[in-house]
């Protein structure tokens, strides 16, 4: 019985963690997940440094992106922040 009254503090203390910071960083991870997934070719998107643009392809690892008329830039795919037109 004298554990159990040790170890309610620290089980307490856990759950509170996990509720509070584990638990929602895992659901925006999958949020992030998703929104790369479907990406698609013509999708407007915002970088993580605010840099707003057109995708005009991607692979594994990369998107393209259309800037303006004569501009295309490559981003990681973990740069994106926002998928603007969905």
């Amino acid at each position: 019985m004298e554990i159990l009254s040790v170890l309610f503090p620290f089980l307490a203390i856990f759950l509170i963690m996990y509720f509070l910071m584990i638990r929602p960083a895992q659901k925006r991870q999958k949020q992030m997940n998703e929104m790369q997934a479907g990406l698609e070719k013509g999708d407007e998107v915002v970088t993580i440094g605010g840099l707003t643009g057109e995708v005009e392809s991607f692979d594994a690892n990369y998107m393209y992106l259309k800037v303006d008329e004569n501009t295309t830039l490559r981003f990681e795919r973990r740069a994106l922040h926002q998928v603007v037109n969905k």
